[in-house]
């Protein structure tokens, strides 16, 4: 089913919206949920609880892009459990939460909410598109779903500590942009 009968499917409040959602979109946020908590058990409530979360935010809003709207819904609920369950152990900064890893870059804000305005969302696309197809790919796959720093060095067939230092120069040249951008100021 394509993505705008099911949105249409939510408006008329339709159940059959959760498990087109499910059969489309399941494996998606369960990819997201698991690379952040670990946990299928986890991951499973963390989708029913994306699913309940589209049921009710759907309407009022009419998301043009389901996909994006469901892992944006599957992120906010696995940190939101996550953090429940301050289950996470830091060890060697591997396992560092992508969101910390970015507050050195962003600050005192509260991340996960300046990730929503859209200036930042524009400045990061921009960003991106600036960027060498490798440095793109590994901030997308550890910023965007979460992929632990091993699963991204087995994916492009690189070393952990390859795809540490890239993730650090990275973040650091997006520093440098968003100060160039006069979104940051230069005390961080």
């Amino acid at each position: 089913m394509k993505d705008e009968a099911i949105v249409e499917l939510y408006w008329e409040r339709d159940e059959n919206a959760l498990s087109e959602s499910r059969k489309s979109y399941g494996n998606y946020c369960m990819y997201i949920a698991r690379n952040l908590l670990g946990d299928i058990k986890d991951s499973e409530e963390c989708l029913d609880d994306v699913l309940l979360a589209a049921w009710n935010s759907i309407p009022p809003h009419r998301p043009s892009n389901l996909k994006t709207y469901l892992g944006k819904l599957a992120r906010e609920t696995a940190v939101d459990c996550l953090r429940r369950k301050s289950a996470l152990k830091r060890t060697d900064g591997t396992d560092d939460l992508p969101f910390d890893e970015l507050e050195e870059v962003i600050g005192d804000y509260d991340v996960e909410t300046v990730m929503e305005e859209k200036e930042l969302s524009q400045l990061v696309t921009e960003f991106l598109r600036s960027l060498r197809e490798d440095e793109r790919n590994i901030f997308i796959r550890r910023y965007w779903f979460y992929d632990p720093v091993r699963s991204i060095s087995q994916r492009y067939g690189f070393g952990q500590s390859k795809v540490l230092v890239t993730l650090k120069r990275t973040r650091d040249k997006l520093a440098e942009f968003l100060k160039k951008e006069g979104y940051l100021n230069e005390k961080r």
